[in-house]
């Protein structure tokens, strides 16, 4: 004897029937079978509402029934039943219409009829699968659990008289030859013959009653999904489906949220040792999910991470409570009183503090019960009302063998600390099964990724990006990430994805990653630009290792670091604003990242892709010194001083510049040395030293009128006007036989920027095209610096920069 139960989306329409009716034709060719069945999808809910409008004098209840009715008959149509059976369905809506009217007539919906009224879903579902599968297989019976199944008159989740159900259930299938019997799950009787229900859920629970009672050889759970999975698989994309899991293991992910069994399913089955197999409907030949005694040892310590939604976290707490007996007693008796479910308890080994966990819909009269009970202590300022903590959920981490594996907890905590995911409380059981942990509603699901990237994935890393300007910089950064996708993931387990991309009007976002091959026209297709949307978005989709990409010069888009870094969202700033503004402020965003676990990296804003920031934060780290710093540090300048000569105008040389790429739009900032000092300012400041913009001498090789010019067209125009200066300063240098390059240096903690002349044997003067140099002299590098030297101007470098900052924080 096998026991098959098909859900409510299993029979959610005519077409899954047949579906149903070919599996139950193929099982029941190699034995007896019996078939559980819920309600049509969705149709429980509707019963539930339209009894609750009729309660509520709500005329509008008959609009539910006649939906409810359409549905049945439609369906029944569907499958081309009889008129007879189509009758009798008819008959069945009209005892309910009667029922509903009554309801609305005395103004009464009590548990009683409440079961009474949900009841009618399983009977007309069994009613019309059964008269379907009767036309496809030849031997079909239909039996009404409400005859075999006794309970208690605990409405709405009833409780069942085991023996007396056992043997009616036996006695009946010892009379029966059918190949396949039809039941209708959920519903049963009391004693005194009035109809109740096993709970929401209550199906499973069925099937497990009649597998337990005939000691069936299976029981099998046919659903919507391929068996348990690791996690909610619409939450977790990565999740996969168990192939072996226990019965303890089944029973707490079932309780923390996996709705593919009801919890109290499994425990008729466990006693006698029944295994369990949970199918797909829609995809019969998936090997599912097998639930046994035993489980996979064999496949790790956590087998499942689940979550409940939906609670409040409720604080009792007071010096009183310390070392009183009978606080915790009283505490849980009021609680249950009100018929409270507490989900999950802490309690501080001072005692000064007792923590619960139940369903948010509970927490006010939960506070009311705990409050009423303490009344006369918190009069006399011995106990503090209880706190409510709203929008919180529990996440668990499952397995029976997590506790002879040392260090499940540690691994569980220390990732979600990393991933700034903060823990309001722990629960965890001496057998080791679970170990739960309450967090904020809104982390969910990024806890739930990241426990399951920690626990079940190969140890692929995802990196979900936020990308601020798509000029030639940001245009090439995207051609390299697409290019590189492939082999990220295979050699360095990086899953790397532009989840948000944003210009000065447009920003779109896709959650699972936009397509880079087409990300101009989704771009420009996407929402009008919002700063504050923008940000909003990011921390609501709150999803793991999220980094921020600044490709812009825009001192907005540098002041919002400090609200990104405060989400645990890492920072990638190509814009040098931020790390060369107030030190107060440089130096609050570096402690913002330390205190929420974020990085803050912005390796291009000196050299562009040359690793000059890493290699001195090395030095540092490493317990060296710097001493000086001697460097030419603007591409631009160099590209502009290697190219003017007697043969050019200083004006074409610049415009050449700007043409290239090798200046910012606004070329005055390259050329007044502003843009020098402030990566000189920043190379001292990582150096260790406290210094701002204004604490730099910078010696402008400009004119006066250049320096005074408006607009940039009147910047060039200033450039042929004083043409003969510019010509001076080159004659003198070549007649030296010396070059210009325009220097930074920081000796002593005293900084400076300017055009000097260098000599030939001078490191700077074989310096080529747009390269940049950086001599570090340090306690260990005394009589020969440690020098960096290559491109550091262009778009492709200084994206390739970029790319290196993302892949150091997928290797972090």
């Amino acid at each position: 004897m096998r026991i098959l139960k098909f859900g409510g989306t299993s029979v959610a329409s005519s077409e899954n029937i047949r579906l149903v009716v070919d599996i139950l034709r193929s099982k029941s060719a190699k034995g007896p079978v019996i078939a559980v069945v819920s309600a049509l999808g969705g149709v429980t809910d509707l019963l539930q509402r339209a009894g609750e409008k009729a309660n509520a004098r709500e005329e509008n209840y008959m609009d539910l029934w006649e939906s409810i009715s359409r549905r049945h008959l439609e369906t029944a149509a569907e499958l081309n039943l009889s008129e007879e059976a189509i009758a009798y369905v008819n008959e069945g809506l009209s005892e309910l219409q009667k029922i509903y009217q009554g309801i609305f007539l005395i103004n009464e919906f009590s548990d009683k009829t409440r079961d009474k009224v949900l009841g009618f879903g399983e009977l007309l579902s069994s009613f019309i699968i059964a008269e379907y599968a009767k036309q496809e297989i030849a031997s079909v019976a239909r039996v009404d659990s409400r005859d075999l199944i006794i309970t208690d008159n605990s409405y709405t989740c009833a409780q069942v008289d085991p023996e007396l159900t056992g043997n009616t259930i036996r006695e009946y299938f010892a009379e029966s030859k059918s190949a396949l019997t039809i039941a209708p799950g959920f519903i049963s009787r009391s004693a005194d013959g009035e109809t109740t229900t096993l709970g929401r859920g209550g199906s499973d629970y069925t099937a497990a009653i009649f597998a337990a009672a005939l000691r069936a050889e299976a029981l099998e759970i046919w659903t919507d999904v391929s068996g348990m999975f690791t996690a909610n698989p619409k939450l977790v994309k990565q999740a996969f489906p168990l192939e072996e899991i226990s019965y303890h293991e089944a029973m707490e992910l079932s309780h923390f949220g996996a709705k593919v069994l009801y919890p109290p399913t499994i425990r008729p089955v466990l006693d006698k040792n029944i295994p369990i197999l949970i199918k797909n409907t829609f995809k019969p030949d998936a090997p599912g999910t097998l639930i046994n005694n035993d489980g996979d040892p064999e496949k790790g310590a956590v087998k499942g991470i689940s979550h409940l939604p939906d609670i409040s976290l409720l604080t009792l707490e007071g010096t009183w409570m310390v070392g009183i007996p009978g606080s915790s007693k009283r505490l849980f008796e009021a609680l249950s009183g009100e018929k409270i479910n507490v989900i999950l308890i802490t309690q501080a080994s001072s005692e000064h503090s007792i923590c619960i966990a139940v369903q948010s819909a509970d927490a006010e009269r939960a506070a009311e019960a705990i409050n009423a009970e303490f009344a006369y202590e918190n009069s006399l300022g011995k106990i503090d009302k209880a706190s409510i903590e709203n929008n919180q959920a529990i996440i668990a981490v499952i397995g029976d063998n997590m506790k002879s594996q040392p260090g499940t907890s540690g691994k569980m905590f220390s990732i979600l600390g990393k991933n700034n995911v903060n823990i309001r409380a722990i629960a965890q059981g001496a057998s080791e099964r679970n170990i739960s942990a309450v967090i904020d509603a809104r982390d969910v699901k990024k806890a739930l990724n990241t426990l399951h990237y920690r626990f079940f994935e190969r140890q692929v890393r995802s990196l979900n990006l936020f990308i601020v300007g798509v000029g030639n910089v940001g245009k090439r950064l995207l051609d390299q990430i697409r290019q590189q996708q492939k082999h990220l993931y295979d050699h360095l387990y990086l899953k790397v994805r532009v989840v948000g991309l944003s210009n000065s009007r447009k920003m779109v976002f896709d959650e699972h990653g936009l397509d880079l091959g087409d990300w101009q026209n989704l771009l420009e297709n996407g929402e009008p630009k919002d700063t504050g949307e923008w940000f909003n978005t990011i921390r609501e989709l709150n999803l793991q290792n999220s980094i921020f990409i600044d490709i812009t010069a825009n001192s907005g888009v540098a002041g919002t670091y400090a609200d990104y870094l405060r989400e645990n969202i890492s920072i990638i700033a190509c814009n040098k604003i931020a790390c060369s503004s107030e030190y107060n402020n440089y130096s609050e965003l570096k402690r913002l990242a330390r205190k929420y676990n974020s990085s803050f990296l912005f390796e291009t804003n000196v050299g562009a892709g040359l690793p000059v920031i890493n290699t001195l934060n090395n030095l540092i780290n490493s317990g060296d010194s710097i001493t000086s710093i001697q460097a030419v540090l603007s591409g631009s300048l160099n590209f502009v001083f290697n190219n003017f000569d007697e043969n050019s105008t200083f004006f074409d040389v610049v415009k050449q510049a700007r043409e290239e790429g090798y200046t910012e739009p606004d070329p005055r900032i390259d050329l007044s040395g502003v843009d020098v000092a402030r990566k000189i300012l920043i190379l001292a400041r990582e150096s260790g030293h406290e210094i701002d913009m204004e604490d730099i001498e910078n010696v402008s090789f400009l004119p006066k009128a250049s320096l005074e010019a408006d607009t940039v067209d009147d910047f060039y125009e200033t450039l042929r006007s004083e043409a003969g200066h510019f010509d001076t300063i080159y004659r003198e240098a070549t007649e030296k036989g010396n070059r210009l390059k325009y220097v930074a240096e920081f000796n002593e903690g005293k900084a400076s920027v300017g055009l000097q002349q260098v000599a030939p044997d001078h490191p700077f003067y074989n310096l080529d095209g747009k390269d940049n140099i950086v001599l570090f002299y340090t306690d260990r590098y005394v009589d020969q610096p440690l020098i960096i030297k290559g491109a550091g101007a262009g778009a492709e470098v200084t994206a390739s920069g970029l790319f290196g900052d993302i892949i150091s924080l997928g290797k972090k």
